[in-house]
């Protein structure tokens, strides 16, 4: 069970992060950046329609940049509301994504302008290293109780290396770009060892937090998305290791199927999207690269499995902020 006094500031501080935009919704953004690379592998790989990833891509950017503002504007009425954010026990590491997203964003429209979004990008992974850094500091500092911690840790610590290595592969910095991933592993090692040991010893996690369980894969995908980025052409042993391990990751998420099954749909479920997402988009690369027999079908198959259990969560969502405002306005005219 957590500490009285760990469960009374998680309290306190969602109390006063109640009147501000929770950052567990950059997950939407997130997720459908994340299907945007998707198609544009795709479009490289099996010669795809670029026009999905363009529109996903736009999408996203028109997400994140309302959430940023919204973000921004209810944290500048409150002092100190970025800190507690990062501090949070619960949501802290989703602070990360708002980062995380405009890299993935800037490093695909490289290829419209690359000197203007070569330098956003550059700026957004600084931004990343530094939210990356002071959650890290946080943690280590011993003000985070063990139960506290989640699956969703590994997001800044472990993904967040990868995907600012993918951005570096993506304006040309390859030695960066590898760095980033001797960074990334290091961390995928250590959190591996902090997350298991909590979920073992640990209570049962809350439906609200379960999707989060996914982060694993999240965790795994981007590690062999940045080394398959940074290293193209042919499949090397280093990513042979790296995709055994996605594969028994993948494996476990399937046995956790059941339990997902029992979970009412919440917002929630857009965490389930971006672990989805560049999952799919390591396979498409994979097949590209290894070329097994019908490997262009399996490509479209996953593709097309993944852009449709996404669009099922958006139209989910849709509906039920449609049900909620309408509940809302009828309780009102009563």
């Amino acid at each position: 069970m957590p500490l009285p006094e760990t469960t009374a500031t998680a309290t306190a501080t969602a109390t006063a992060t109640s009147q501000r935009l929770p950052l567990t919704l950059f997950g939407m953004p997130l997720g459908i950046a994340g299907l945007g690379g998707a198609w544009s592998a795709a479009a490289v790989a099996v010669h795809g329609p670029r026009w999905p990833a363009e529109i996903f891509y736009g999408s996203s950017s028109a997400l994140w940049l309302t959430f940023v503002i919204v973000y921004l504007r209810g944290g500048t009425r409150t002092r100190g509301a970025f800190g507690d954010d990062l501090r949070h026990p619960l949501s802290g590491p989703f602070a990360s994504v708002i980062p995380l997203v405009a890299v993935l964003l800037s490093a695909h429209y490289t290829t419209y302008n690359f000197m203007v979004f070569a330098w956003i990008c550059g700026v957004a992974i600084a931004a990343l290293a530094v939210v990356v850094a002071q959650l890290i500091a946080h943690w280590l500092s011993g003000a985070v109780d063990l139960y506290a911690i989640h699956p969703g840790y590994y997001i800044p610590a472990v993904a967040g290396p990868f995907i600012a290595s993918i951005g570096l592969s993506a304006i040309g910095l390859r030695p960066l770009a590898i760095a980033a991933i001797g960074a990334g592993l290091f961390f995928w090692v250590a959190m591996t060892a902090i997350v298991a040991v909590r979920m073992l010893i640990g209570e049962r996690l809350p439906d609200a937090l379960r999707p989060a369980m996914t982060a694993f894969v999240a965790g795994t995908s981007t590690a062999n998305l940045a080394w398959i980025i940074a290293h193209p052409g042919r499949v090397d042993q280093a990513q042979e290791l790296m995709t055994g391990v996605l594969a028994l990751m993948l494996l476990v998420q399937g046995a956790l199927i059941g339990e997902y099954r029992t979970l009412s749909f919440s917002g929630g479920w857009w965490i389930f999207t971006f672990p989805l997402a560049s999952t799919t988009n390591y396979a498409i690369r994979w097949f590209s690269a290894v070329r097994p027999a019908g490997w262009e079908i399996y490509a479209w198959v996953v593709l097309g499995c993944t852009t449709l259990f996404i669009l099922f969560i958006a139209v989910r969502t849709a509906e039920t902020t449609v049900r909620a405002r309408v509940a809302r306005d009828h309780r009102r005219d009563r």
